[in-house]
């Protein structure tokens, strides 16, 4: 799928940049505030989910990926355009994105906050 041709008209509930940037610690506690909803990849994938990313500043969608382009069923920092990443570790991996990055998913070319696809798929 190409970054640029999800639909964003779902961005109402986007992240607050106020909150900081987008870490895999972050991610941790949305997937734990989602569990056992369609909200983690693993309870909407059935329902043609795909984990993706937003950035709401420039209206990009990107697929989660590895960091060799794979497509990844899950949220992985790694994979993101480097325009968006903020920190890296020593060795690489990406450790924080810019605040205007939310996650979320993507099914027919619509993007989809958590919140969002976990009521779409209830």
């Amino acid at each position: 799928m190409n970054s640029a041709s999800a639909s964003v008209s779902h961005v109402s509930a986007r992240r607050n940049s106020t909150q900081g940037p987008l870490t895999p610690q972050v991610l941790c506690r949305q997937n734990q505030a989602f569990q056992g909803t369609a909200g983690v990849s693993a309870g909407n994938r059935a329902s043609g989910f795909a984990p993706a990313f937003l950035d709401t500043e420039t209206g990009q969608v990107q697929p989660a990926c590895h960091a060799d382009g794979r497509p990844a069923a899950l949220h992985l920092l790694d994979g993101l355009p480097e325009a968006w990443v903020l920190c890296r570790s020593a060795s690489g991996r990406v450790l924080a994105v810019k605040p205007s990055v939310t996650a979320g998913f993507v099914r027919a070319g619509q993007f989809y906050t958590r919140q969002q696809a976990a009521q779409a798929a209830a």
